[in-house]
């Protein structure tokens, strides 16, 4: 089934206790594209990079299911770069530069063949663009989901509020929940999020796993595969997202039953992709390793 990604392509310069990285491939749609692509034919991509953007890049994009005809290069542009670095345990990061370039003036043009899309994943950009790409489908989606952060919180919320309004489905961690809601119970903060718009609500909780709220109460939690060694957190949330989506797309069934099992996917893809730097862990995935490992995560909850 058709699954349309929007978000950004970048470079990202890494810092961790596991090494240094100047310059990696990185940027959500990046990371929901090769994730996604490992359950479905083909994952239509719209984001921008500059000119110096590898051909290699693509390529490898292209390698991993990810279809690049909406993929603005900006020839006399440089691509986004984001650079962080992260503390001992891993779960807080400081940014140490950001270079928007062209995504600063970023318009994403949908191309004809995508614009039937079933399954939209929109990741974490300005709500303002977010709304251009719902704008331009001719029709609405089956599913709508829309990832977020708190820095739209609080430079945009007035776009943000009005994006809630149109999504069927809310990515966001633990902190942003709060900060949205302005509620500390997350359970609490799912409800009152839930009001805004959204009929499904998953909020990501890094190494605790993640909690999925649907209508009249419906929860389920996911735990996060226990790992010996975590290299590289950056993707883990979009790698997350990829699974959800492209599980779902396979699927192609949107039941709040059907969603426990894409999050237990979500959560699965989400445990390789901290194991490398950047993509690197999800560029030689096997099914068998993926559903190995799904077994694993079932494993820590099963009682019987």
């Amino acid at each position: 089934m058709s699954l349309l990604v929007v978000g950004t392509v970048a470079f990202d310069g890494l810092e961790t206790p596991f090494g240094v990285r100047e310059s990696i491939l990185g940027g959500s749609a990046t990371y929901i594209g090769m994730s996604a692509g490992y359950f479905i034919d083909k994952v239509n991509l719209v984001s921008v990079v500059g000119g110096d953007f590898p051909a290699s890049n693509i390529d490898l994009l292209k390698s991993k299911k990810v279809d690049t005809e909406g993929l603005q290069i900006i020839k006399e542009g440089k691509t986004f770069f984001w650079k962080g670095k992260y503390h001992v345990d891993m779960n807080s990061r400081d940014t140490l530069d950001t270079q928007l370039n062209v995504l600063e003036s970023f318009d994403p043009i949908i191309p004809e063949s995508y614009k039937d899309c079933k399954y939209l994943m929109l990741g974490n950009l300005v709500p303002a663009i977010q709304l251009r790409v719902l704008e331009q489908l001719t029709v609405r989606p089956k599913l709508v989901v829309m990832d977020t952060m708190n820095l739209w919180m609080n430079a945009a919320m007035g776009d943000l509020k009005k994006m809630l309004k149109m999504v069927d489905v809310l990515t966001i961690n633990d902190e942003e929940a709060r900060q949205l809601s302005e509620e500390n119970n997350l359970v609490v903060a799912a409800e009152k999020i839930r009001t805004m718009g959204p009929s499904i609500l998953i909020i990501k909780k890094g190494e605790h796993g993640a909690l999925l709220f649907g209508k009249e109460g419906q929860v389920f939690f996911s735990p996060a595969m226990p790992l010996s060694e975590v290299v590289d957190p950056t993707g883990a949330g979009d790698t997350f997202a990829g699974g959800f989506m492209g599980y779902l797309a396979q699927t192609d069934d949107i039941s709040f039953k059907n969603m426990k099992k894409a999050l237990i996917y979500a959560s699965t893809m989400a445990s390789f992709c901290v194991e490398k730097f950047g993509p690197e862990r999800l560029e030689n995935l096997k099914k068998s390793d993926i559903e190995f490992r799904r077994d694993e995560l079932i494993n820590l909850v099963d009682i019987d």
